[in-house]
């Protein structure tokens, strides 16, 4: 990676930076490096279609085109092309960082008991993991599990996402907490916390029923 490229980019000046490694590559096309540096900053700056336009151009370019699967199977992960991305995450030994993404594909395509399989099998467990691991019991309807998972993550980590998601997974034990954890969610971010009740409306009222039979 450049460093004074870096520098520029964590600056604010992402045109500059993005710029600057285009023509490094124009002057070296076989330099694996430049692709990865900018393909990455494309992928942050939500240009997704246009970094893998770049990483497959460069596989025809570089020594060792897998060296560029990665980046390349993030790009296909967030257009939603999921096979894709599983298919070249395949290819990629299993470190932490492949493992991590190999989970979401999982469970984006609805493969949960895989996805929880791949993930338990990660090494470094940071928040951004508990939170993973925490979707996937969601996912597999194990709430108990899931609620553990959120809570472990530490409060200053928390996103309104897990704030409301804890509230999903309490909501059968405790009611009075449920709804403290979602009025976290909804002081963090109005917006995430009304498009989720939305997405959840159809648990929420399930739950409900449950409570009203009680």
């Amino acid at each position: 990676m450049d460093k004074k490229i870096a520098e520029l980019y964590d600056d604010g000046k992402v045109n500059d930076a993005i710029h600057q490694l285009i023509k490094k590559i124009d002057q070296k096309p076989q330099n694996v490096e430049n692709y990865l540096q900018l393909s990455t900053y494309l992928i942050e700056q939500g240009s997704a279609d246009q970094a893998q336009k770049l990483l497959e151009q460069a596989q025809h370019l570089v020594k060792k085109p897998q060296e560029l699967s990665y980046n390349l199977s993030v790009c296909y992960y967030m257009q939603g092309d999921f096979d894709k991305a599983l298919a070249l995450l395949d290819q990629i030994p299993n470190d932490d960082l492949t493992l991590y993404q190999k989970v979401l594909t999982y469970l984006k395509l609805g493969r949960s008991q895989k996805a929880l399989a791949y993930a338990l099998t990660i090494k470094k467990v940071d928040e951004r993991v508990q939170e993973l691991l925490g979707d996937i019991w969601m996912s597999l309807g194990e709430s108990r599990q899931a609620r553990q998972m959120y809570l472990a993550i530490p409060e200053i980590k928390r996103t309104a996402k897990v704030y409301f998601l804890l509230g999903v997974s309490t909501l059968e034990a405790d009611r009075v907490q449920a709804e403290q954890y979602f009025a976290k969610a909804k002081q963090m971010d109005e917006k995430y916390y009304k498009r989720a009740m939305n997405q959840y409306a159809s648990i929420m009222k399930m739950l409900n029923d449950k409570e009203k039979k009680k």
